[in-house]
């Protein structure tokens, strides 16, 4: 659903906000997640979880507050990303025994694991909710896998 030509724009836009050395990390990926969801409009909450142990933690999100600042792997549409070892698409998540409902308003979700370039380690992951059944599919996952490279690259060079 993101066109080959929004997605060059929100990427370059996306490196150039990474690439402010000026602001502190943390500041560098809230703002990337304000981006993300000011400029693609079906991504109603956008937030990165790090992986610490056996547990996702919220860190930087921009959308209505949630409850879930720490799940355990294998939970949640999130956990279940990291227990499988892969990324999400869900149609709706009404229709999952394991989400955990962090607004009512939620209907789809995606998820996307940051890696480590070199080994492939799972360092967090990019969680998006939308409002509309089907809001994502593999543009979506396409757009936001090259977003968490370069998530990743920026915490291994500079910390979180």
């Amino acid at each position: 659903m993101i066109d080959d030509t929004l997605a060059t724009e929100v990427i370059l836009e996306a490196e150039a906000i990474l690439e402010a050395s000026d602001l502190p990390v943390q500041e560098r990926l809230q703002r990337l997640m304000q981006h993300l969801h000011d400029r693609l409009p079906h991504f109603h909450w956008v937030g990165i979880y790090w992986l610490k142990g056996n547990e996702l933690v919220l860190g930087p999100y921009v959308g209505p507050p949630t409850e879930h600042v720490r799940i355990p792997v294998g939970r949640g549409v999130c956990g279940t990303a990291v227990a499988e070892n892969m990324n999400q698409i869900i149609e709706d998540v009404r229709e999952l025994d394991n989400y955990l409902a962090c607004n009512l308003e939620t209907r789809s979700e995606i998820v996307v694991l940051i890696r480590h370039p070199d080994t492939g380690k799972i360092l967090g992951q990019i969680d998006v909710d939308g409002t509309e059944v089907g809001a994502f599919d593999e543009s979506d996952e396409a757009l936001l896998e090259v977003i968490g490279e370069r998530i990743a690259r920026l915490v291994l060079t500079h910390g979180t």
